[in-house]
């Protein structure tokens, strides 16, 4: 048994190789075990799984720096640092996170919840360490998926000149969440085909290293073969074309391959990068022929039987839509299974686009569409949307271009922790002029709305929806911008999710209750009917500031407002645990709001 709680960096360093291998088979059998029983990211961990040993092996944390990119593939690297008798908590309330966190272990170089990053993050540890007269090395591990990123690239620019130990490890398995199919992914296949080049690069060397030496002009003979086989076999290579040292492919599997080249590229002491290909799901056959489906499991205490998401209506829906309208297209940052957009895809292919993990791209390539009359749908995480906020302003609002955006996982997400709550996006697209923002809380509201997006809007639209099932359903062939029931003079306003606890406190505190739907711009008569009302409580499950909530409070102190208006929102990024968790730690559950309107009124009083 050598999986244990005490493994280090000097007891790995001291295994063989063959004991590295039984260690490896214990990392991946605990693995499928644990992450089974909490949920969690299962096959990018499993690809990973010899490399993160190897690292370990050449470099000794927290002194040399290990960035891991897009961090639910750093379970392995979180074992080996002193966190393996935690694993049972992982992603739950109170425990230890799916993601990298400096907070939660000094072994953790940096925060990973997003794609693309780890190169400029690692540049930057790279050069302050250089600058503190510091020789340790920062690592970035970074996917050939979030290589399609535009930061990824904008970070290799700069990593060749940056004069400091910055190594990249490049972990090519071919994949993203699907199956990676973009000219980066081409390029990397076509030097993996190339392993030759080695072969023949390592023949030469061989062959000259036993002749006798005759100085100088030897290493420059070598320096120019290398260049010209290179050349022959695969022309350029695209990592030295940006100052940085190759090294690869390498063997992601294989112990030895991956031991060698970590401590030749330490060696160097100069920007290098090491191109790894591994196989996502490794060891675990189920993981191994549908890496996607194992990308992200659920727990098996908590899996059930499949049914119809938000994701699903929304996909099927625009399929649907697509079929009737020729000019409707979809759009997704490699995220086709997650946002539903599989079954468009299924049935109208020429007009489905996969952009990669590469979300400004999309936005405005989006934009690029509707500039020509189609209608683009673009169907993306709310978390992940954050990174097109430039490209909503410049590139579709300003003009303003008719784009839809389909925004997934709006709200509370659950176990994934700060980095992917969708509580930004309120806040953030609304302040952008001229951009509509429908909220819908069940399936009906969600195909009326996204209809109401395409045909009634003329300028670029968002329909937001949770992560998960509908808790309440209606039947209507058209949705309103608002639901209203009079009760008595105490009023409660919200949208979105928790909308669903408006019907029980109606009925069960006779209140006055008032579900938004459109949500940006808030409808004058959504103003008027606040107005006559002397308590008002607002719910928001999102950030407050900037949020409908204070929207409303302002337009009301604008009209002269004297009441009472208690706002119930969030102020601070939101903690790992469920969805309901979080919704009772902000008091947004349907008991703590029951609780905060049955009480005496605590708000802002208006009239002071």
């Amino acid at each position: 048994m050598y999986l244990n709680k005490n493994i280090s960096h000097d007891t790995l360093k001291a295994m063989t190789l063959e004991e590295k291998n039984e260690l490896c088979k214990e990392i991946r059998s605990f693995l499928v075990k644990s992450v089974r029983n909490t949920g969690g990211h299962l096959s990018p961990n499993l690809g990973v799984v010899e490399m993160t040993v190897a690292l370990h092996s050449v470099f000794e944390t927290p002194l040399d720096k290990l960035v891991f990119d897009v961090g639910h593939q750093a379970y392995v690297h979180k074992m080996l640092t002193g966190r393996l008798g935690r694993f049972g908590t992982l992603r739950k309330q109170g425990g230890i996170s799916g993601f990298p966190r400096p907070d939660e272990s000094e072994h953790d170089a940096f925060i990973a919840g997003h794609s693309s990053i780890s190169i400029s993050a690692a540049a930057g540890i790279a050069k302050a360490m250089k600058l503190s007269g510091d020789n340790h090395h920062a690592v970035a591990i970074i996917g050939d998926g979030a290589f399609t990123g535009g930061i990824a690239f904008e970070g290799l620019n700069n990593a060749g000149k940056i004069d400091a130990n910055l190594i990249i490890v490049l972990n090519d398995n071919g994949m993203s969440i699907s199956k990676n199919k973009s000219a980066f992914a081409m390029y990397l296949a076509h030097i993996r085909s190339s392993r030759k080049y080695l072969k023949t690069k390592r023949s030469v060397k061989n062959i000259i290293s036993k002749t006798p030496l005759i100085g100088k002009g030897i290493d420059r003979s070598l320096s120019r073969i290398k260049h010209i086989f290179k050349e022959i076999i695969y022309k350029s290579n695209l990592f030295e074309s940006f100052g940085i040292n190759y090294i690869g492919p390498v063997d992601g599997h294989n112990m030895h391959e991956l031991i060698r080249a970590f401590e030749a590229a330490r060696m160097i002491n100069k920007p290098s990068i090491v191109h790894v290909y591994t196989k996502k799901g490794k060891g675990y056959l189920p993981a191994e022929q549908n890496p996607g489906e194992y990308h992200g499991i659920t727990s098996v205490k908590t899996a059930v039987k499949s049914k119809d998401t938000f994701s699903d209506v929304m996909g099927k829906t625009l399929a649907e839509l697509g079929t009737k309208d020729k000019s409707i297209c979809a759009i997704t940052a490699a995220m086709k299974y997650g946002t539903g957009l599989q079954h468009f895809c299924a049935e109208h292919r020429d007009r489905y686009f996969d952009g990669g993990i590469a979300e400004q791209h999309c936005v405005t390539f989006a934009g690029g569409l509707a500039q020509q009359g189609m209608k683009p749908v673009f169907a993306v995480y709310s978390t992940f949307l954050q990174r097109g906020f430039d490209q909503m302003i410049h590139d579709i609002s300003i003009h303003p271009l008719h784009v839809v955006f389909a925004i997934d996982r709006a709200g509370f997400v659950g176990e994934d922790g700060a980095t992917h709550q969708g509580i930004f996006d309120v806040s953030v697209l609304g302040a952008i002029p001229n951009m509509a923002i429908y909220s819908p809380s069940n399936y009906c509201e969600l195909r009326n709305t996204l209809n109401r997006a395409l045909y009634e809007e003329k300028g670029p639209a968002c329909v937001r929806y949770p992560k998960g099932r509908e808790e309440w359903s209606v039947n209507e062939k058209y949705t309103p911008d608002f639901r209203f029931k009079s009760g008595d003079n105490q009023l409660v306003v919200t949208y979105g999710r928790i909308a669903a606890n408006l019907t029980e406190i109606y009925k069960s505190t006779g209140k006055s209750t008032l579900q938004l739907i459109k949500i940006n711009p808030i409808p004058k008569e959504v103003i008027q009917i606040c107005a006559n009302y002397e308590n008002i409580y607002l719910f928001e499950e999102g950030i407050e500031n900037g949020g409908v909530s204070s929207k409303i409070a302002v337009e009301l102190l604008k009209l002269g407002y004297k009441g009472n208006v208690s706002i119930t929102a969030v102020n601070d990024f939101v903690k790992t645990g469920t969805v309901e968790q979080q919704l009772e730690l902000h008091g947004l559950s349907k008991n703590k709001m029951l609780e905060k309107i049955i009480g005496i009124p605590q708000g802002i009083a208006m009239n002071e």
